[in-house]
């Protein structure tokens, strides 16, 4: 009876101690971490900040069509070993030079500088994507965090129900040693297995965190869950044709072809006026004034080849953009191909995982019943119920991919951040 008492005393001292809980001074939702991240992600902003680049570059190539305008003024002292007192001399003007021809090379500078603006907008949406894609993986992350430190209490208090059978089974002479052992054994496990799920939140966290571009934060959960929308299966051709990756490398080979026209433009002469006005004299204000106008004619004839390799450089760099974009495309087809595979294969998985943990439940309240009785043995229990522990997690793991492989799906997609769904 002492033995009993003992035995009893251990299992409610053991049921009583609490489960660790998460706390969470924030709830987050997916489109909280959205708006977290367009506000505040650093590789968002540098990418918005080379649109703003080119859209300057442009306008510096553009203002050499406009009219060149200057002002000048001075004073200036003379003397000679000749003068005996010394004479200043005062003078201003303006000038002003406009570009008339340059055989449209300037022209196809600003269509290609327009191009590269489209690349860069491109660029950026590729980066959004890309965004959203790691923001995604780190929330699913967290949200799989939390729900496993849901499920290692859950297997705890499994491995206690247990302990609480086998000790009494063995208190009762019905039981071997070895079969107590394990299941204290197994209770060890599950503890370790919340202490690992709470180190593992801690990381989620962080991760989330950085992904959102905080540069501080305090401990917070996520609110979501394992649910995904099923589609029809798409135009692959269709996605990739409009796909940011593509689209840049469009722009890129449209900027290249103007690059190559700039070229030829350095075969025709370039000609400009000029229009100047000034005075000038020994007192101030100056009141001699002069004018002058004119045309300026620059061709040069011979450059030792420079503006022929000029030429071939432009056609290479353009048929290398054929090449690449040609290249990009198929790859962009390969991978929405292999992530759509993906996709219906998790969703497939998770369901028949959910039929395992099903039955594994059903198999479990079972075979506790016929264990308590004795029909079976403790050997074949503890299978069961290894299976149930097992299947748990695995469904948990099987949810999560499903969200991942979606996410992977809209990232294919092309999809940017400001895709909530």
């Amino acid at each position: 009876m002492q033995k009993i008492l003992k035995v009893f005393i251990f299992i409610i001292i053991l049921s009583s101690i609490p489960a660790p809980k998460v706390r969470a001074e924030e709830v987050l939702t997916w489109k909280d971490c959205i708006r977290q991240a367009l506000k505040n992600h650093p590789d968002l902003i540098s990418a918005q900040e080379e649109i703003n680049q080119s859209v300057a570059s442009k306008e510096i190539t553009k203002s050499s069509l406009l009219p060149q305008v200057s002002v000048s003024a001075g004073v200036s002292t003379e003397k000679s070993s000749t003068q005996s007192s010394s004479t200043k001399s005062y003078d201003y003007g303006a000038s002003a030079s406009q570009l008339i021809f340059d055989g449209f090379k300037t022209t196809d500078q600003i269509q290609a500088a327009s191009e590269s603006i489209k690349a860069t907008r491109e660029a950026y949406r590729f980066t959004s994507s890309e965004i959203r894609l790691r923001l995604r993986t780190a929330f699913i992350n967290l949200l799989r965090a939390q729900q496993m430190l849901k499920v290692a209490e859950d297997i705890l208090k499994i491995r206690r129900n247990n302990l609480i059978l086998i000790s009494l089974r063995y208190e009762s002479g019905l039981e071997h040693k070895g079969a107590l052992l394990t299941a204290e054994a197994n209770v060890a496990q599950a503890k370790l297995e919340i202490d690992k799920a709470k180190r593992n939140l801690e990381v989620s966290q962080v991760q989330l965190a950085k992904e959102m571009g905080l540069a501080t934060f305090e401990p917070f959960s996520v609110e979501g869950n394992f649910v995904v929308k099923r589609e029809e299966k798409p135009d692959f051709g269709l996605i990739a044709k409009n796909s940011s990756s593509v689209k840049q490398l469009i722009f890129q080979k449209n900027a290249a072809r103007y690059g190559i026209k700039s070229a030829y433009a350095e075969f025709f002469p370039q000609i400009s006026g000029q229009f100047g006005t000034s005075r000038t004299d020994e007192h101030f204000p100056p009141s001699i004034s002069r004018w002058d106008a004119g045309l300026s004619l620059s061709w040069p004839i011979f450059e030792g080849g420079l503006k022929t390799a000029q030429v071939k450089q432009a056609e290479s760099l353009f048929r290398q953009f054929q090449a690449i974009e040609r290249s990009t495309k198929d790859s962009v087809v390969l991978n929405l191909e292999d992530t759509w595979a993906a996709l219906e294969d998790s969703v497939e998985t998770a369901d028949v995982q959910k039929k395992f943990l099903d039955a594994a439940e059903e198999r479990s309240k079972i075979s506790e019943a016929q264990y308590s009785l004795g029909l079976i043995q403790f050997d074949n229990w503890t299978i069961i119920e290894d299976d149930l522990v097992r299947n748990k997690k695995s469904l948990l793991d099987a949810e999560a991919n499903v969200l991942l492989a979606e996410a992977n799906w809209i990232q294919a997609k092309g999809a940017t951040l400001e895709y909530v769904e």
